[in-house]
């Protein structure tokens, strides 16, 4: 059994999540970024962690997930998702977008958006799962590929039925991750 923890960013830990980004999503910010969300009260950045259950002389704790929102009036604008390729499918991206929409909740905010590479359909269903819906697009938005991005909002993430969904998913996902063998801490 392995422990799952999403904790904070913190200043010491930049180098690593750098490493993670140019993994997951082809180098999309700097540390220079990383830094300016850390220090930013307007800014959620989160890292999902997997250490083993059982310490040993070989234990150790993997960055294995980020994800980052931006507090903008009354929106939670979702900038950065993403799961180390070795642990996608499993649940944990699911996890990590729970996680930053329970935290929009406690800020307050009425609604969430999101920009997700048109050709990234799993990220879509993900995205879709939880209630998001086409907006628009941007054309030609991942300058490296000129790909265009679709834009993605779910509203009323304050209403009481919402919340009852979330809170049904998570326990959901709860027993998923269990039944994988992860224990969320």
């Amino acid at each position: 059994m392995e422990i799952l923890r999403i904790k904070p960013l913190i200043a010491s830990q930049v180098s690593e999540v750098v490493t993670l980004d140019r993994i997951c999503l082809g180098g999309l910010w700097t540390a220079e970024s990383y830094l300016r969300e850390i220090d930013s009260p307007k800014s959620s950045l989160l890292a999902l962690y997997l250490t083993d259950a059982v310490p040993s002389n070989s234990s150790s704790v993997k960055m294995i997930g980020i994800g980052c929102l931006w507090s903008i009036v009354e929106e939670a604008h979702i900038t950065l998702l993403g799961v180390h390729p070795k642990y996608r499918r499993q649940g944990l991206g699911q996890l990590l977008l729970l996680t930053l929409l329970q935290d929009a909740i406690a800020r307050k905010l009425q609604w969430a958006t999101l920009e997700v590479n048109i050709n990234n359909s799993q990220a879509i269903k993900l995205y879709e799962k939880f209630g998001f819906k086409v907006a628009g697009t941007r054309k030609r938005y991942y300058q490296e590929t000129g790909e265009d991005a679709l834009i993605l909002w779910r509203k009323n993430i304050q209403h009481p039925e919402f919340k009852q969904t979330l809170a049904q998913w998570q326990q959901n996902l709860g027993d998923r991750l269990r039944n994988q063998q992860y224990y969320l801490n």
